[in-house]
């Protein structure tokens, strides 16, 4: 089960930026525990970061012609104003789970690329990580409460 981990604008902080919302766990921190969680469920995860939107539009294309199994997204700055990667998840095939650390309702936000998730997590800090791997591992075998 190969799964793409796209952090969007501003993740590669998480750590320094704004620990009120975010807590103090680093991205490294992060990435390191979140592939300990993936190897513990059998997957292959990979962990990209980027600041720019056409770059995660080409990795999410990337993934769907080379038959990667699912995506898992925390679009970050994204979430404002991602109508392009919006977009593009309405064109691949491949499940998707949307992830925040914080509430966005909480925060009054509204994801942009929200609606083209399969699901959402959000509000539970990096532990909205560790359950965004077993969402995706359940839609991809026919577990989801959607199918």
């Amino acid at each position: 089960m190969n799964i793409l981990l796209i952090q969007g604008a501003n993740m590669e902080y998480l750590g320094r930026r704004e620990p009120e919302h975010y807590g103090t766990t680093t991205a490294e921190d992060l990435d390191r525990m979140l592939m300990d969680e993936a190897d513990r469920r059998e997957m292959r995860l990979d962990i990209r970061y980027t600041n720019l939107e056409g770059e995660a539009i080409g990795w999410i294309y990337q993934a769907d012609r080379d038959d990667g199994s699912g995506l898992i997204m925390n679009p970050g700055g994204f979430v404002y104003a991602a109508y392009a990667l919006r977009d593009c998840l309405k064109g691949v095939s491949l499940p998707y789970v949307e992830v925040h650390m914080t509430n966005l309702d909480r925060r009054e936000m509204r994801s942009a690329t929200a609606g083209e998730a399969d699901g959402m997590i959000m509000g539970l800090g990096v532990r909205s990580y560790v359950l965004a791997l077993d969402a995706i591992k359940a839609i991809i075998a026919g577990d989801s409460a959607t199918s």
